[in-house]
């Protein structure tokens, strides 16, 4: 299986500390006002360029055949101090997600199942909404299925092995019907901005 190098998080992650986030928080103890005037959260920004660089010492770490160093330093992604404690704050939500998806699929590589099935489940929990994020953690999980499905099945459990298969491909429709929900949202608010301009 081909592990994403850059997940479409870690891009993000990179586009809006390079591009110098700027968000209109001001509720928020930790932000500092730019030169125009725009309130910048630095809380938020630390944490996700401390995800980006755990991402890129993931990959260097994989690159050298350390997966269980790439894992290591994706865990430092979701045992981290998060920004603004007590908040549910969506780019934090989804930043842990998409670490979760690619330990996961670090794992399977390393052939544990069992623990990549654990860490999708709990991603899951950080994407609960229809998003690209829910739908590619349906992804990985169903793959964490089917591989369990094939590792069933070779251990003699057929029963079992026939299982998860049925329960990897119903996630794998899952995933599916998520992914065409977020582009039909996104085509659909094309078209009202279309219809407005």
């Amino acid at each position: 299986m081909i592990v994403e190098r850059f997940s479409i998080a870690a891009l993000l992650v990179a586009s809006l500390t390079l591009g110098g986030l700027v968000l209109a928080r001001c509720d928020r103890g930790s932000t500092s006002t730019a030169e125009d005037g725009a309130v910048v959260d630095t809380e938020l920004l630390a944490f996700l360029s401390l995800a980006r660089s755990h991402h890129h010492e993931a990959t260097i770490l994989e690159d050298r055949g350390d997966k269980s160093g790439a894992i290591e330093a994706l865990r430092k992604i979701t045992t981290a101090p998060k920004p603004h404690p007590g908040e549910r704050l969506p780019e934090v939500e989804e930043v842990l997600a998409d670490a979760y998806a690619r330990i996961a699929q670090l794992e399977l590589e390393a052939k544990d199942a069992d623990a990549a099935r654990k860490d999708v489940e709990t991603g899951l929990l950080h994407a609960p909404d229809p998003t690209y994020f829910r739908g590619h953690l349906l992804e990985v999980y169903g793959i964490v299925e089917q591989t369990r499905a094939g590792e069933l099945a070779d251990a003699g459990q057929d029963a079992r092995a026939a299982e998860a298969s049925a329960h990897a491909l119903t996630l794998l429709r899952q995933a599916v019907d998520v992914q065409e929900g977020v582009i039909g949202r996104v085509l659909d608010a094309g078209a009202v901005d279309g219809g407005t301009k």
